[in-house]
């Protein structure tokens, strides 16, 4: 089993990395093999409709020369992509939303009425969120917009981890998130049976 894990706090030490951080622990004692991104240290610059991508139907390509050349194989190349972000205005931080764009275009072979393939049709999609407000104020936003993506692209959306801040004086990584972050591990490895 192999997982892409793109990380997308900007903050090394944060709630969303000390989270992910966990989860990863979790998996490759379950035998995963696991390329992780750091995305604010990658240049990934936005998608501009070139629609250069859209030329060959057979291969993954851009016009755009970024570490999205890392990533687009990374993506090819695993079973379970893995999205690990806070919420930041109802939705992901900016290089996580700007690789999404880039994926969607290059990955998928169809706008409008013209029909082609998905290159990357039946690939599962798991999210790991975090955020300071409820569930229901922004994470539940981002997960739809998520499902909607994975509809879109032919994707498998298995579930979401969302982890809430309470407070900058109180402390985020506890007994209950190490918990949860291996039940969501164990649900991952077991392939939603």
């Amino acid at each position: 089993m192999r997982a892409a894990v793109f990380r997308a706090s900007p903050r090394e030490k944060g709630n969303t990395n000390r989270l992910t951080d966990a989860v990863v622990a979790f998996m490759k004692e379950k035998g995963w093999q696991v390329t992780e991104f750091d995305l604010y240290s990658q240049e990934i610059l936005p998608c501009v409709a070139c629609r250069e991508c859209q030329k060959d139907w057979t291969a993954i390509t851009c016009a755009r020369k970024d570490d999205m050349e890392r990533i687009f194989p990374a993506v090819a190349d695993c079973d379970l992509i893995l999205l690990a972000t806070p919420v930041y205005s109802w939705y992901c931080t900016p290089p996580m939303k700007a690789m999404l764009d880039r994926l969607v275009y290059a990955m998928n072979m169809y706008y409008g009425e013209e029909r082609g393939p998905s290159l990357w049709e039946g690939k599962e999609v798991a999210l790991i969120v975090t955020s300071g407000y409820p569930r229901d104020r922004g994470p539940d936003l981002f997960e739809e917009g998520i499902r909607r993506y994975c509809r879109h692209s032919r994707l498998v959306y298995r579930e979401m981890l969302w982890g809430q801040h309470l407070g900058y004086t109180s402390e985020f990584m506890d007994e209950e998130k190490r918990k949860a972050a291996r039940a969501f591990a164990d649900r991952l490895s077991a392939g939603g049976e």
